[in-house]
């Protein structure tokens, strides 16, 4: 089948599947599904290869992503439920005053995701950004959007994250620069982070039910039973009840698996392969295992505290997993929808288009990148696959360290961009945020587009100053 072909049968799946779930209210994961069976027919994907896809996409998506979402969701539920996110924000709060709040929280984002994955970062910080969001009173959009806007920035363009580094060994590009100019870059953009999303928000955004039901009942128990003692019948706390739990519990509880996750990529990036050292470090920064000690923690030192027996724990921890459920599956439909697009020889029809034009190797590297980022979902993939394309043109180009270490950012940042219905990471912010899709693509959509056309300007203009 002609690229050409191919091309169109992609921007026809795209445009069947968000009209499927913007104007016709089909659920999200139900129409990814259908969809990524219609784009595979319309490729003509031999159908003996169809549902192994199908089945590949959805188990490569949720082995990553479903123990994750669901320990952090455990983990934010007993802390909400315990008082501990509200007592870190009331604290925070008032030492800071409500106007720095966000920038507080945007900047403190930016240093815990150089170590951390985005989707894990933002899960461990969800509970912190519903917990600032109550105390103040608004809506969690308001807080979440720019941290989630640059956590993303800098899991695409600053090591030890997995599609850079591996971006840079197959250009051939310095890590040690990468690190550098991307997080010089990232800086700027925390501030147009907070700068856009309070711009973006400058109108208010209905949450979804489920999310609205979820947030109004942040803080408060699991369930209205008469048997918890720590709540009144309206749900309230009992000023007899044990205290909350203090604000150091609640930071280690945040802090200590973003420690071992950060031994862990470090243990990977400075010792040799086969080191023993690495290997214990790579097993405990494993970013399920520093969730699952996080949880530990969580039934010793909240449930101490507050006094809950192992009948209680487990229904705070079950409680957490409804709202889940919905985020994992439809992030696997995402992880379908991006197989099959995948699968079929799409993303390689549009890497070969652009490439057969003649713009500046920096811009064309900026462009395939946004174009794979908007056609197939993941940013890793995107560049990987950026880099493969043009690895023989930046090799044979000339270039020095820095110029490639700039190429390689500009290929991060087109990745940044476009984040839609095939992107897991835009599921798991309108979900934990309460968007709808259609509100999805008018706020984190255009954040994220805008965060990687600003940062692809900035290294366009170092990479004059270099050239």
């Amino acid at each position: 089948m002609s690229s050409f072909a191919l091309l169109g049968i992609a921007a026809g799946g795209i445009a069947l599947l968000l009209l499927m779930i913007i104007r016709w209210q089909v659920h999200a994961f139900v129409a990814m599904m259908v969809v990524s069976l219609l784009v595979a027919f319309a490729t003509g994907m031999p159908i003996g290869d169809i549902v192994s896809t199908i089945v590949s996409g959805m188990g490569g998506t949720l082995g990553s992503v479903a123990i994750l979402v669901a320990l952090g969701a455990m983990l934010g539920r007993m802390i909400e439920v315990s008082g501990g996110a509200a007592s870190l924000a009331n604290r925070f709060t008032a030492l800071l005053g409500p106007r720095r709040v966000p920038m507080a929280l945007t900047a403190a984002a930016l240093v815990l995701s150089i170590p951390v994955f985005f989707d894990v970062g933002f899960i461990i910080l969800v509970p912190i950004v519903y917990g600032f969001c109550k105390a103040a009173g608004v809506n969690p959009i308001k807080f979440g959007l720019p941290v989630a806007g640059i956590m993303l920035a800098v899991h695409v363009v600053v090591p030890p994250h997995p599609g850079i580094v591996g971006g840079a060994a197959i250009a051939g590009a310095d890590v040690g620069w990468i690190t550098l100019l991307g997080l010089a870059i990232c800086i700027p953009l925390a501030v147009l982070s907070q700068y856009v999303a309070g711009w973006l928000n400058r109108k208010g955004y209905p949450m979804l039910p489920a999310t609205a039901e979820q947030f109004a009942q942040f803080g408060t128990s699991a369930a209205p039973d008469a048997s918890h003692a720590n709540d009144t019948k309206d749900g309230s706390r009992n000023p007899s009840a044990p205290r909350l739990p203090g604000v150091g519990t609640v930071l280690a509880l945040i802090l200590v698996p973003l420690a071992l996750i950060m031994a862990g990529t470090t243990g990977a990036t400075l010792l040799p392969k086969g080191d023993a050292l690495r290997n214990v470090l790579g097993f405990v920064g494993a970013p399920m295992f520093a969730l699952l000690v996080a949880v530990g923690m969580a039934m010793f030192l909240l449930g101490r505290s507050q006094g809950w027996n192992r009948e209680r724990t487990n229904a705070i921890m079950e409680s957490a997993l409804p709202p889940a459920a919905t985020v994992i599956l439809v992030t696997g439909a995402g992880g379908v929808f991006a197989k099959v697009l995948t699968a079929s020889g799409i993303g390689a029809a549009l890497s070969q288009s652009l490439s057969a034009t003649q713009l500046p190797l920096i811009l064309l590297a900026f462009i395939i990148a946004l174009a794979l980022r908007a056609a197939q979902g993941s940013a890793t993939v995107a560049i990987l696959t950026t880099c493969g394309l043009l690895a023989e043109a930046i090799s044979g180009g000339g270039f020095g360290a820095v110029q490639v270490a700039l190429l390689v950012i500009a290929i991060g940042f087109g990745a940044l961009g476009l984040s839609h219905v095939n992107d897991s990471g835009f599921w798991i912010v309108t979900r934990y945020l309460g968007l709808s899709v259609g509100d999805g693509l008018r706020t984190w959509t255009v954040l994220t587009t805008v965060l990687g056309l600003a940062g692809f300007a900035i290294t366009a203009l170092l990479w004059a100053l270099v050239a």
